[in-house]
């Protein structure tokens, strides 16, 4: 495929871009501005990723030409850098192709992890909070921020339910492959026989709707006040600082406890109503996606098992590409999802292309 078309199309909309922002108005309004910028900074990374991968084209088509040269010891050498530029050229055309798909307008957006505990009881629970600690610590990596909202926790130090907010750059982007069933194989704290016990975990990503993207009026919401509960002292116990908000025409229900404010409670419980019902709308769209691709990126549905993380055999597989690697150990201490988000990324690539040829 000829991308220089593209790119071309690319420089041009740059030079668009450059020129709107030295207006003396760009910044009047904070949220185009914003766009404007976002689009900008990946417009710039395409255009450098695009420079890097001619170069590295170029230097791979002169050492392929030296590889039958006299002076052996050149010829070598060319071989062995050849190990190094192939891979790189593959990897940079792959950066290349998916920068220049079409963009899902919600991958830029913030978004709100819900883990909710399966089967297994205790562990479980213990499972669920495993996850968060490891998206905790990707979250870390890339420079976002994780926020608890909301948290339903056991005796045991683990989560029933758990919600959290992530803000940064392109979260939803990244972390919208993890929705569904995560199946954990391994000997639970509580076992004092030393079986391995199977349980699982339930994960949705949901980006961050705005209010322009869904209608909520006042006439369909229940809210009701009452007592958290857990820990928290006598401000806990002796205010109705908990808001349960009921949306008829859907059914949905959420509660939020965490804030010993009622008002924060309630902002927080419309965030999440609000994310909830865009999934909804989302859900409804995706149907006219390919069967494939509602594969890889989820239908946001709960019932779908996605991955399995082994202990004992420290092996992390992804059922949905058939990817597997044996550093479990080093995903969950350190949140080391950039290899295998990598391939979803390319896995989702290649069926995007392959739906618009």
């Amino acid at each position: 495929m000829d991308y220089a078309p593209l790119i071309e199309k690319r420089r041009a909309r740059l030079a668009e871009l450059e020129q709107m922002m030295a207006q003396p108005e760009f910044f009047a309004e904070a949220r185009r501005a914003g766009e404007a910028l976002r689009e900008r900074r990946r417009i710039q990374e395409l255009l450098a990723d695009w420079e890097q991968w001619e170069q590295a084209q170029q230097q791979l088509r002169e050492n392929r030409s030296l590889l039958g040269d006299e002076d052996a010891a050149l010829a070598e050498l060319a071989a062995a850098e050849l190990e190094e530029l192939e891979p790189r050229v593959q990897t940079l055309q792959e950066r290349v192709c998916y920068a220049l798909l079409p963009r899902d307008a919600t991958e830029e957006r913030d978004a709100l992890l819900e883990l909710r505990a399966g089967t297994g009881g205790d562990e479980a629970a213990l499972f669920a909070a495993d996850l968060l600690e490891m998206y905790r610590r990707y979250a870390e990596s890339r420079g976002w921020t994780m926020e608890i909202l909301d948290a339903a926790p056991n005796a045991l130090g683990g989560f029933r339910e758990v919600t959290a907010r992530i803000t940064g750059e392109e979260v939803f982007r990244f972390l919208k492959y993890e929705s569904g069933v995560h199946r954990v194989q391994r000997v639970p704290a509580t076992e004092t026989q030393g079986r391995i016990h199977t349980s699982t975990a339930t994960v949705a990503v949901l980006p961050e709707a705005e209010e322009v993207d869904v209608e909520i009026r006042p006439e369909d919401l229940r809210i009701e006040t009452c007592r958290s509960g857990g820990a928290g002292g006598q401000h806990v116990n002796r205010t109705e600082s908990a808001v349960q908000i009921f949306h008829l025409p859907t059914g949905i229900m959420v509660r939020c406890e965490q804030e010993r404010s009622q008002m924060k409670n309630r902002e927080t419980g419309m965030r999440i109503l609000r994310a909830r019902l865009f999934e909804m709308k989302q859900r409804e769209a995706q149907q006219s996606y390919s069967a494939r691709r509602r594969a890889l990126i989820g239908s946001g549905g709960r019932e779908e098992k996605i991955r399995t993380y082994n202990f004992p055999q420290n092996r992390i597989t992804d059922h949905r590409i058939g990817y597997t690697a044996y550093h479990l150990d080093l995903v969950m201490s350190t949140g080391a999802l950039d290899e295998l988000v990598a391939h979803m990324q390319r896995a989702e690539m290649e069926e995007r292309l392959n739906e618009r040829s």
